[in-house]
């Protein structure tokens, strides 16, 4: 009787007698064969067959689900594969080298294959069973120790809006299903037999083009309130219809979305404008009412076309370049996106501060600070992603300088291709001269005798343009007399200008200075994601291995060799072995890093035909293109 009076102040519907709630049905399992889904195999990783293989092999069930099956079925090429399987995360762990446990609330496991840019992520799920919420606490058996521990002491795995806290409840495939929202994503392939498994019509949906939630919708979007962005973004992006019961609640419901983290908010904006239909999964949050009050920096952008129309049209080519790349199956990156969104702010506040007598780049670096500051808060504590931005930024006032080395060290930079493809945009938008658009692409594309006449016409413009005036300094210089200047005070000194670092090892200092925090005793979950999205993402100066590569040097054998024992450190279940392991390297990491700073800093010019100032000198430039 209790139980039943706290479910109806929770809005949930009674049990049934098998203890699903009302209306919540585990379906009926369809098979498909390769006649009826005509799934074409060559669309499929190689990654994500090997995992379910050696799965399968191991004597569990495996199979790739969810979104990856929805596209496959439409012969469309998955940006991401998911397996899902009845192993628990321990068990899949044990059978792949690279495999780390992730999250605590929902407990993945991510198998990784390759290295640096050309990784792929496969993420294993293990069959999550359909509990009642209240029984979730008693259900976990004893070869769960995280989970187990995770539900001492809880007696519900919802909070009182009905949003699911903890799902680590081990179940069969069907009941599985049944936790997927819906149906066309609710589907499991067998790449080995070819089969399709389908519990709740997500075959014959896909066909009619038509999302219908799984279950119950308002129950559904009160489990997981992003499911109400999940459906809009799949509109959007599949073409598909809205079923009116899963339409419905939509509007009414969008006040459960303030209680989703922060962070999972903008990993679901990043979704919606990398669909490669940005501009019509916009249109879709305007027609719910979801374009404002939901998304902070979509309130800030929309707060700034109202004031400056020409925010909007730049922004809008952003968002149709971005569409493009996607359909054309090339990389976006987040960074670039978010550079283009926030670049009227920071371009005003850069205009206003070189009025009041700002040097250029001082301005600059003020106008960036100022808008993270101001706008955006949770993303300035992403490393990886504020630093790229902040990157593409500062490189746009050098594209103004065509003389002299200055363009082929731009050339070198990682961010190159980001700041080039932002400026032509600006130049697109009427901001600056396409000319210099032109001028660098030429450079970009052209071989030494190109580059050679390209520079000598800009040294050419550049001597024939008058100068401008210096900007008068705020506080005027004192006369100069004919007496000797009083020494200055050693406190009062500025200090020595710090010794340029290649990029390759001022990446290093990035990965140290991350790691750092990351395995530092107390560390967050945020310190390790940072370090876990460092890992992943950042070009790093790992070398290539292969038959045809050039041998690695010592500095790629030492960051290859940390790159592993650092994931196997900060992962779920890492022993103070591991810790130990990992930081002992870090040591290293560091002082290769800062050793290289110190001889590259001191004495003067090294002579003609010396050798390099460190042990892998000649391998910089290349460590950092990779």
């Amino acid at each position: 009787m209790i139980r039943k009076f706290i479910d109806r102040l929770l809005g949930k519907a009674p049990a049934t007698d098998d203890g699903l709630p009302a209306g919540v049905s585990l379906g009926q399992r369809v098979e498909y064969g390769v006649d009826q889904h005509k799934i074409d195999l060559r669309l499929i990783i190689e990654p994500a067959v090997n995992v379910c293989k050696k799965l399968k092999d191991a004597g569990y069930e495996a199979y790739i689900v969810g979104g990856a099956v929805r596209d496959l079925l439409v012969n469309l090429e998955p940006k991401d594969f998911d397996v899902a399987t009845n192993a628990t995360p321990e068990q899949v762990k044990a059978l792949f080298r690279r495999a780390f446990i992730v999250g605590r609330r929902f407990r993945l496991v991510h198998v990784i294959y390759g290295r640096g840019r050309e990784h792929e992520k496969i993420e294993v799920s293990t069959f999550r069973a359909y509990l009642d919420n209240a029984d979730a606490a008693s259900a976990v058996k004893g070869n769960e120790k995280t989970s187990r521990t995770e539900l001492d002491g809880k007696s519900h795995a919802v909070d009182a809006s009905g949003r699911v806290l903890r799902d680590n409840v081990w179940g069969p495939q069907n009941e599985d299903a049944a936790r997927r929202d819906i149906t066309v994503n609710a589907m499991y392939y067998d790449p080995s037999t070819q089969i399709v498994v389908d519990y709740h019509g997500g075959m014959n949906d896909s066909k009619a083009k038509l999302l219908r939630m799984i279950g119950d919708p308002e129950t559904r979007y009160r489990e997981d309130p992003v499911r109400i962005i999940r459906v809009l973004r799949f509109a959007a992006k599949m073409g598909y219809r809205i079923e009116a019961r899963t339409e419905a609640p939509i509007r009414k419901m969008k006040a459960l979305l303030a209680n989703v983290p922060s962070s999972r908010m903008f990993e679901e904006l990043l979704k919606l404008l990398q669909t490669g239909h940005s501009l019509q999964s916009i249109a879709m949050l305007k027609k719910y009412g979801l374009d404002r009050g939901v998304f902070p920096i979509l309130d800030s952008y929309f707060e700034g076309i109202a004031t400056n129309p020409a925010r909007e049209d730049f922004v809008n080519r952003a968002l149709a370049d971005t569409d493009r790349r996607v359909n054309e199956g090339k990389s976006v990156a987040p960074s670039f996106l978010m550079a283009c969104v926030f670049w009227h702010e920071v371009s005003a506040r850069w205009d206003a501060l070189r009025a009041q007598g700002e040097s250029l780049m001082p301005a600059l670096q003020a106008a960036v600070d100022a808008t993270f500051d101001a706008r955006i808060g949770d993303i300035s504590g992403r490393g990886k992603l504020a630093a790229d931005m902040r990157e593409i930024w500062q490189m746009q006032p050098r594209f103004d300088k065509r003389t002299g080395s200055s363009p082929a060290a731009m050339l070198a930079q990682p961010r190159f291709r980001a700041a080039f493809d932002f400026m032509r945009l600006r130049a697109d938008a009427g901001e600056i001269d396409m000319a210099l658009v032109e001028w660098w692409e030429d450079y970009s594309m052209g071989d030494e005798d190109k580059r050679r006449d390209l520079l000598e016409v800009a040294r050419k413009q550049a001597q024939s343009r008058p100068r401008e005036p210096r900007p008068a300094p705020r506080d005027p210089r004192p006369l100069k007399t004919s007496a000797s200047p009083a020494p200055v005070p050693e406190a009062e000194r500025a200090p020595a200008p710090a010794p340029r670092v290649s990029a390759a090892k001022q990446q290093m200092l990035q990965l140290a200075a991350t790691a750092r925090a990351a395995l530092a005793d107390g560390a967050t979950d945020a310190d390790r994601a940072a370090l876990r999205s460092l890992l992943d993402n950042a070009e790093l100066p790992f070398g290539t291995v292969g038959p045809d590569a050039p041998p690695l040097t010592a500095t790629q054998e030492l960051l290859r060799e940390f790159a592993d024992l650092t994931l196997v450190a900060i992962a779920d279940g890492a022993t103070a072995a591991d810790l130990a392991s990992a930081r002992s390297l870090l040591d290293k990491v560091e002082k290769k890093a800062n050793t290289t700073r110190r001889r590259r800093g001191g004495g003067g010019r090294r002579k003609a035909g010396a050798g390099p100032a460190f042990k892998d000198d000649e391998d910089d430039e290349g460590d950092g293109a990779e």
